[in-house]
């Protein structure tokens, strides 16, 4: 079965999306960036701001479908500068703890504003009660 989740906290969509879909055990979550529930940029110029808030919000993503960070299987992770790995890394290190999910890490010239500086998306599994 298939089902949408949207996050009203989490801002406007800008496009015809939604943030996550659940399809069975699995939660596919959108690209994921760093605004707030108006749709204004958090952290503009700072990469580890935006990329706090963006684990935030994948927390809220993973809390409404019934998961955790722990449950993540793989991220990827969009980067204007891929200098910024290593601002980062501590942020997923304390978000992640124990767990690894596996990742991809790419450069890319632009996002959709040109005032953020990483876009993340992931696929969870969600756990059986």
């Amino acid at each position: 079965m298939r089902e949408e989740i949207r996050i009203g906290s989490l801002g406007p969509a800008i496009s015809h999306y939604t943030d996550a879909v659940r399809f069975g055990d699995l939660l596919f979550i959108s690209g994921v960036v760093a605004w707030d529930q108006d749709g204004n940029i958090v952290g503009k110029g700072d990469v580890i701001a935006q990329t706090e808030k963006i684990f935030d919000s994948l927390g809220q993503i993973l809390a409404a479908a019934g998961c955790g960070f722990a449950d993540m299987l793989t991220v990827t992770i969009f980067l204007r500068d891929i200098e910024d790995r290593a601002k980062i890394n501590p942020v997923r290190e304390r978000v992640f703890g124990d767990s690894r999910p596996a990742s991809t890490l790419v450069e890319v010239s632009k996002l959709v504003y040109p005032d953020l500086l990483i876009e993340v998306n992931a696929v969870a599994g969600i756990p059986k009660n």
